[in-house]
């Protein structure tokens, strides 16, 4: 028997190749971008991006501790529009924004009302909240 056979606690070692270490990501300056605000009954989600639609930070109520029926509150709109917005003025310099609000929950003012309170220009406000306009066109009655 060889003498690696004879003894197989003490196994070969096998040394590791060396790997590139990758270079650290650096984060994007963005003067202005947009703010999209979901706000339903059950929650209120936040999502900020820059004007190619590429998501720098989002929040939602739920993500900030809220849960059941307090989701669906003001105030927790105006904590995860403080937290988005904080992380993408600190990370990504945003001073300007443009804000689109689709839902009908209680978190639509409160969210702009957060948005404007931290310093940011607010250049428009869009409402993207889609309208039922009656459905597709029934389908006819059999013929016998």
């Amino acid at each position: 028997m060889s003498e690696e056979a004879k003894n197989p606690i003490e196994a070969p070692v096998v040394e590791a190749k060396a790997t590139k270490a990758k270079a650290k990501k650096s984060k994007r300056i963005v003067q202005s971008g947009q703010v999209h605000i979901q706000a339903t009954f059950n929650n209120t989600i936040i999502s900020i991006s820059d004007s190619k639609g590429e998501v720098l930070a989002n929040s939602s109520a739920g993500a900030n501790g809220f849960r059941g029926s307090k989701k669906g509150t003001a105030y927790a709109a105006q904590i995860a529009a403080e937290k988005a917005l904080e992380i993408a003025k600190r990370d990504h310099g945003l001073s300007s924004v443009d804000v689109f609000v689709k839902g009908i929950g209680l978190g639509r003012d409160s969210a702009i009302r957060a948005v404007s309170s931290l310093g940011i220009k607010i250049n428009s406000i869009t409402d993207i909240t889609p309208i039922a306009h009656g459905g597709v066109r029934p389908k006819g009655e059999r013929k016998p």
